[in-house]
């Protein structure tokens, strides 16, 4: 029996100066099916959604919508036509409630002409309860975690009756809990007749959520099928086009002088609530220390501290021997300490300057690069483009704006410019979030790498697969505490998961 097709992209072909970001690309969607879509950073997969979304227009090339042929040359014809996309990066106003975002610009008017609060609280909390979503209608998204942005996100496309949803990279920012509910929610929303795209790197989750799976590389289809046909050894080879190796190859580690050692560390967050309590740990040369937990159980926070960002309320943070718990995020980057943040977007860039100009956000003030604060152009210029290749950063010259990037090859940019400065200390908080299969593997095997030279790295991650396989040794966080230190070796992920949820006896 054939299926109802939902979404036709037909021969999709899109340029930009330097490169064909699409490449007749023909990409087809069932109704009421779950269609991943994968590929590298830069692979087309997200040019090809904006253009589905009316973003970007086709240069060459046909849309059809449920047999019809659309022409979406912005945003509100796609969602007249009942797609709906929530973007990796949220376009939330922070001060306004889960109710006031979901109806912003759509809000119900009263026979006054005013706007119907009590009218659009009752219909965002009737499709919320239809879907089994978790609302706090009073509940500001300043104050909201990521998992609760990303629902207000998917409501807010419901809400528009999309019946086509696009889903990008939705897992990037999640804690596993919030993914197992995302997952049931998108398996909701496919019962109640929907169809979503799925755009991810993880595979994992494909194989778990998807039901058909198209890969793209460098602008083209490499392949379709049926997740059950097929496995992620297979995908990842069809992604980056060679054998992908999924397990980080490392020795034993052989760690050596101490190089940080945090006392009785006391952090408060932005409400002043306290986030840090009490933790003690140590980092040797020679060795990856991982930190794991639920994100929102003081990871951020004690970062934060180890990097100047936020001031410690009580405890020392010995780094060689000195304390450096006062010191400010300048200070600090200079005695060799390196900062991959878990916020690329606020934190690790500034997305309005260019590729070269964020490469060079550490050493922009030193020989070879310049001289009495004057740039020598043209090393900077060889100094840019050596890290661009060394770090695989797609892009067709360093003189591009960082915001011109795909969120992976953003990420490579950060990690670009903290790895290359042979820091004797690297706090890597997230530092493979929204990065293809081919470069998380590369930045695994740099982190190894360091390790090897005699650096020391804490690694902080949310992706419980990536502490386990490449930390030394793993400290779990629980309620601004590290409540277990295991070797990874030696315990399974059931067994983290419990000392994640505070369990450990």
């Amino acid at each position: 029996m054939n299926k109802e097709i939902a979404i036709h992209l037909k021969n999709i072909t899109k340029s930009y100066p330097g490169v064909i970001a699409n490449k007749n690309v023909d990409f087809q969607v069932n109704k009421g099916e779950i269609h991943a879509l994968v590929g590298e950073n830069g692979a087309g997969k997200s040019t090809l959604m904006k253009i589905l979304y009316g973003i970007e227009q086709p240069d060459e090339g046909e849309i059809v919508i449920n047999g019809s042929m659309e022409t979406i040359n912005k945003v509100e014809t796609a969602i007249n036509l009942g797609i709906g996309m929530v973007h990796q990066e949220f376009t939330l106003v922070p001060s306004f409630t889960a109710p006031e975002n979901i109806g912003l610009g759509q809000e119900p008017k009263n026979s006054k002409g005013l706007v119907d609060w009590k009218g659009l609280n009752k219909s965002v909390m009737d499709i919320a309860e239809k879907y089994g979503f978790k609302v706090d209608p009073g509940l500001k998204m300043i104050d909201a975690s990521v998992g609760v942005q990303q629902r207000t996100e998917i409501l807010k496309t419901l809400y528009r009756n999309a019946n086509i949803l696009i889903l990008d990279e939705p897992t990037a920012v999640l804690t596993p809990q919030e993914t197992d509910e995302l997952f049931n929610v998108i398996r909701t929303l496919v019962n109640e007749g929907k169809t979503v795209i799925f755009i991810t790197h993880k595979l994992r989750e494909v194989m778990e959520i998807a039901d058909r799976v198209t890969v793209m590389r460098a602008g083209e289809v490499q392949g379709v099928s049926e997740t059950k046909n097929t496995s992620i050894t297979e995908l990842a080879s069809q992604m980056v086009g060679r054998e992908v190796f999924l397990q980080v190859k490392k020795d034993e580690a052989d760690p050596k002088d101490e190089i940080l050692n945090v006392e009785n560390l006391w952090v408060h967050d932005a409400r002043g609530l306290l986030a840090v309590n009490g933790v003690e740990m140590s980092i040797k040369e020679g060795e990856i220390v991982g930190i794991a937990g639920v994100e929102g159980n003081g990871q951020t926070e004690l970062v934060e501290a180890l990097t100047g960002l936020r001031k410690a309320s009580r405890g020392k943070i010995m780094y060689l021997g000195e304390d450096i718990a006062s010191s400010t995020p300048k200070n600090i980057r200079r005695k060799k300490i390196a900062h991959i943040p878990e916020d690329r977007t606020n934190t690790g860039l500034n997305t309005q300057l260019s590729i070269w100009e964020n490469l060079i956000g550490n050493s922009y003030f030193r020989k070879p690069l310049s001289s009495k604060g004057i740039f020598n152009l043209k090393k900077v210029a060889k100094h840019a483009n050596k890290l661009k290749e060394d770090f695989d950063i797609r892009s067709p010259n360093v003189s591009l704006k960082v915001k011109s990037l795909s969120g992976g090859n953003q990420q490579k940019v950060v990690v670009a410019r903290e790895l290359s400065e042979d820091p004797t200390l690297t706090i890597a908080s997230q530092p493979t979030r929204g990065v293809d299969i081919g470069n998380i593997e590369a930045i695994h095997e740099q982190l190894v790498q360091m390790r090897d030279d005699g650096g020391a790295v804490l690694l902080v991650s949310a992706e419980l697969d990536e502490v386990m396989a490449v930390a030394d040794r793993v400290g779990v966080m629980y309620e601004g505490q590290i409540v277990k230190w295991v070797n990874p070796k030696e315990v399974d992920q059931s067994q983290m998961g419990l000392y994640m949820a505070g369990v450990t006896e």
